[in-house]
């Protein structure tokens, strides 16, 4: 199916067309990178929809077969454009310019941002990296309605653009689509390897590189994410799921939080989680604006065992946690909330971990201490490489609290450098 087209008076002349098969997965990728940065689009299957057709007419012929196409306001054409062209094509740098810096911040979600911000205002040149995306996965929230000063809430989106603009006024560099491959030490300073085999050096490094969505490990289900299969994308897929049936799997608040969103597009929404009681991981707000949802449906006590589909999600199978009965049971879309890992192996061994993969921090890392001094609280097991936000052991996962860690290690940060 193709997502609704708006009547041409109320279309937006800036926005980018995007000719896709619905059910592919770069083509997902490419509405949810959109979705994040808040780039207006409209998207078109040339499957159902006239209008792509009458597009693609005028894209040159060898263009016309790589789906996804973007046609952008300016006339220019992206034919399955890499995550690096489509950042650049979008004003997001991809390479730094500098190859030494004071502080590098791998990571640019709330706690590498804030960070960011705070060390630049107080004077470090200061270089942001981030595989995807600024904002992590607060980008990815369908709303934030917690956060200190904003009473009426802000989407991830939102709130990740507003932090990359107050990052870029104060001069940091934000480098997207490169991801950190491992440390270098050096007595004089800290290199960050690249993927693309290049190293950036400084004068000290932060990682805030979170968390990950812990992926649904299930019969038929890795074939099919972005597919019908989705982590953390209810903004991008809200408006295909208009007059659906669709799942969710968590009872956290991010779960929350989506199923807000989707129940404003879908027929039905079905929260499975194993919680006996949704209350038990989900803040009460939530808990009592879903129940009051006429097409919301809370089921505790279940989880999903498998997905089935041709090419696309059409089954999935449910099973009731106490009695091991199981069901098979239609399903265009599933939403998966089930918790989160740290980003920590590009690492490998050169700073602590707990068990989970989490960096320890602070007195944590006197085993493998180094120095005679003391580490500084958000400092790692190697001098001058810090941790913040969700990566950090220990942290409290909330968007408030990352930005707070990430403006209290360059607190840190300062004493380090004034010790050298």
């Amino acid at each position: 199916m193709s997502e609704p087209t708006p009547p041409a008076d109320r279309r937006r002349d800036d926005a980018v067309r995007v000719i896709a098969d619905r059910w592919s997965a770069a083509a997902h990728e490419v509405k949810d990178f959109l979705t994040r940065r808040r780039v207006p689009y409209r998207a078109y299957d040339p499957e159902s929809n006239a209008e792509a057709r009458e597009l693609l007419n005028a894209v040159p012929e060898g263009q016309r077969d790589r789906l996804p196409l973007l046609l952008f306001p300016d006339g220019s054409v992206l034919a399955q454009p890499s995550p690096a062209e489509l950042a650049e094509k979008l004003g997001h740098a991809t390479e730094a310019t500098a190859p030494f810096y004071d502080l590098i911040v791998v990571g640019g979600g709330p706690a590498g941002l804030a960070a960011a911000v705070y060390g630049a205002s107080e004077g470090l040149r200061t270089v942001v990296l981030d595989r995807e995306a600024p904002g992590g996965q607060a980008a990815q929230s369908a709303r934030i309605e917690n956060y200190l000063g904003f009473p009426e809430g802000l989407s991830g989106a939102e709130f990740a653009q507003r932090a990359l603009e107050q990052a870029h006024k104060f001069g940091v560099e934000v480098v997207v689509t490169r991801a950190a491959t491992g440390l270098h030490t050096d007595p004089h300073y800290r290199g960050v390897r690249l993927d693309d085999g290049s190293e950036l050096c400084a004068h000290a490094v932060l990682v805030s590189t979170g968390v990950a969505w812990t992926t649904l490990d299930v019969p038929g289900c890795p074939k099919l994410v972005g597919a019908g299969v989705y982590y953390g994308a209810a903004a991008a897929e809200a408006p295909t799921v208009r007059g659906k049936d669709v799942y969710l799997l968590g009872a956290g608040n991010s779960s929350g939080q989506a199923a807000l969103l989707l129940a404003r597009h879908a027929r039905t929404v079905s929260i499975v989680a194993q919680e006996a009681d949704f209350s038990e991981r989900m803040s009460q707000y939530l808990y009592d604006r879903l129940r009051a949802l006429p097409n919301v449906k809370l089921r505790p006590g279940a989880t999903v065992t498998s997905t089935a589909g041709e090419g696309r999600l059409q089954h999935i199978t449910i099973r009731d946690v106490e009695s091991g009965e199981e069901r098979d049971e239609a399903c265009e879309a599933l939403f998966v909330y089930i918790g989160a890992a740290p980003q920590t192996e590009w690492l490998g061994d050169a700073v602590m971990r707990d068990e989970r993969g989490y960096l320890l921090t602070g007195g944590a890392v006197k085993p493998r201490w180094p120095l005679e001094r003391d580490p500084h609280p958000r400092e790692t097991s190697l001098p001058g490489v810090f941790a913040a936000g969700d990566v950090r052991a220990g942290a409290v996962k909330r968007v408030g609290s990352a930005v707070g860690d990430g403006s209290v290690a360059i607190q840190f940060i300062h004493e380090y450098l004034a010790e050298r």
